[in-house]
């Protein structure tokens, strides 16, 4: 049984069960490697690579309230990239919803950022699907492509200084306790179980 990928790039990187536990000390190193770019994946215009810093940016919230990237700096960041009419991302938004209520706001904060053409498809989405952390919707693809969302879902960790730590390509299981393990790592945050 293989776990969830995390893929530098669109090379996949993945843990192999072992006598029914995880490979766990080496998930970290796996989680930060996956923020490694690869030639696979050509860079999107304007791309902000791992290790550089986020652009000011407006984000335009379902609820009509607009934020920007720096409204969000003094706390670990968790960007998600996704679309309604997307299969994989919407896997994920369960687990991603559960991780914010379990963590966001205190060790760090999530939001989403939908790429959908139609915002109401969006908003019917998130609507019905109850998910609660805060959305936004990038529908010129200006966020898309300063994150780099050539393939979506994409998940970008951001630092609380603005510095992009590592980039997730693909769906995964967010609130698994070897994925919040890693996210930790990443942010050199302890959470708790």
């Amino acid at each position: 049984m293989l776990m969830p990928t995390l893929s530098p790039g669109a090379a996949n990187v993945g843990l192999k069960q072992t006598g029914g536990f995880y490979m766990r000390a080496i998930l970290p190193v796996l989680f930060m490697m996956s923020a490694i770019s690869t030639t696979a994946f050509a860079g999107a215009p304007g791309e902000i690579e791992v290790g550089g810093y986020l652009r000011e940016a407006k984000l335009n919230g379902f609820s009509g309230k607009t934020k920007k990237f720096s409204d969000y700096k003094g706390k670990p960041l968790i960007i998600n990239v996704w679309a309604s009419w997307c299969g994989p991302c919407r896997a994920e938004m369960g687990s991603l919803e559960r991780l914010a209520r379990r963590y966001g706001g205190k060790q760090f904060n999530v939001i989403g950022i939908s790429t959908d053409d139609d915002g109401n498809a969006a908003a019917a989405y998130i609507k019905q699907s109850g998910v609660t952390f805060e959305n936004y919707l990038d529908s010129h693809v200006f966020l898309e492509n300063m994150l780099g969302a050539n393939a979506i879902p994409l998940t970008v960790l951001v630092d609380a200084h603005g510095r992009v730590l590592a980039k997730v390509r693909g769906a995964r299981e967010w609130d698994n306790p070897e994925i919040i393990s890693a996210i930790g790592e990443t942010f050199r945050i302890k959470l708790p179980r």
